[in-house]
């Protein structure tokens, strides 16, 4: 209790004093001598920022996974009555999923700002940095798919392009077809994508990944891009153009991983999601039915062909 009074005190200090902090100085010599304790007293303040930074550190310290394991169970124990932590850990494991199938060593980090940092009209700014290993042009994703590449990186943050900026332009391959094109960003429209085939037959649906850049720098291979949901008619034109629904959604980015690590291999399509399973068509069958007026006159006719009681004992007595 008295390590977690004192965290608190300086935490209250260092906030308060902003750049002129008065423990500024000592912020980086502290780091390396209590960066183990200070991880031990976040995840009694924040459970979710722990599990980040158990991410962070898990291409360093593989010694460390039984650990990992046992504060990720208490993790999800703590989580069970938060309904934002319950939100940021479902992201958090669906990134580790995405990034489980494409192979990408990733860094995770929390979106701590948004907005034009850098002068950019869509970024965002992250809680790692320089001194996290992280560098210009590496790219960056969540659990629904490319989310943008790192532009500016400072000893502790980083400022990140988002793929819907007009100036993001980005490798794209066709899922299944392989048709390659470019994606640029159109602010809060559907994306834009050029294909350099312009008589490639696509259709509304069809799926888009990253074709990734020359050294993985800045785009790995195999992120999901998004969906076509519009293609304009083929005028004969060397390229085609293609409207396309982002798999992310930009405006409300919370959990996001930047990958540091790139595939051994090129994942292909395999870190698309499933696609959804048609659903069947209803099929009404008519039974068409005698009509009561129907059933009365062929009963009707049936008594009138029958001989009443009254004729039949005339008949015998004849």
């Amino acid at each position: 209790m008295l390590l977690v009074a004192i965290a608190f005190a300086l935490i209250t200090v260092d906030i308060r004093g902003g750049e002129d902090s008065p423990v500024d100085g000592a912020r980086g010599a502290a780091a390396a001598v209590f960066g183990p304790i200070e991880n031990g007293v976040s995840s009694a303040v924040d459970p979710v920022g722990n599990a980040i930074a158990a991410i962070r550190d898990s291409g360093e310290r593989h010694d460390r996974l039984a650990e990992l394991e046992r504060e990720n169970a208490a993790l999800k124990a703590r989580l069970g009555s938060d309904d934002r932590n319950r939100s940021r850990l479902a992201q958090l494991n669906k990134m580790l999923k995405v990034a489980g199938e494409g192979q990408y060593g990733i860094k995770g980090a929390e979106v701590i700002a948004i907005g034009a940092a850098q002068g950019f009209s869509w970024t965002i700014t992250i809680d790692i940095g320089a001194n996290d290993g992280i560098k210009r042009d590496m790219t960056v994703l969540n659990g629904d798919g490319l989310v943008g590449r790192v532009t500016t990186v400072g000893p502790n943050t980083a400022t990140v392009l988002l793929a819907n900026d007009p100036d993001f332009t980005v490798g794209t391959r066709m899922e299944g077809s392989d048709e390659l094109g470019f994606a640029s960003g159109q602010g809060d429209r559907p994306l834009r994508v050029e294909l350099l085939n312009g008589k490639a037959q696509i259709k509304k649906g069809d799926r888009l990944v990253t074709f990734g850049s020359q050294a993985d720098r800045p785009f790995v291979p195999g992120v999901p891009v998004g969906v076509v949901s519009r293609v304009d008619p083929s005028g004969g034109d060397l390229t085609r153009t293609l409207y396309v629904t982002p798999f992310v959604g930009f405006s409300k980015l919370d959990i996001v991983g930047v990958v540091v690590q790139t595939p051994e291999k090129d994942p292909r399509d395999t870190v698309l999601p499933a696609k959804p399973k048609p659903t069947p068509t209803p099929t009404v069958t008519v039974t068409v039915t005698p009509g009561a007026e129907n059933a009365e006159s062929a009963e009707s006719a049936e008594n009138s062909e029958a001989p009443t009681d009254g004729e039949s004992q005339q008949e015998e007595n004849q």
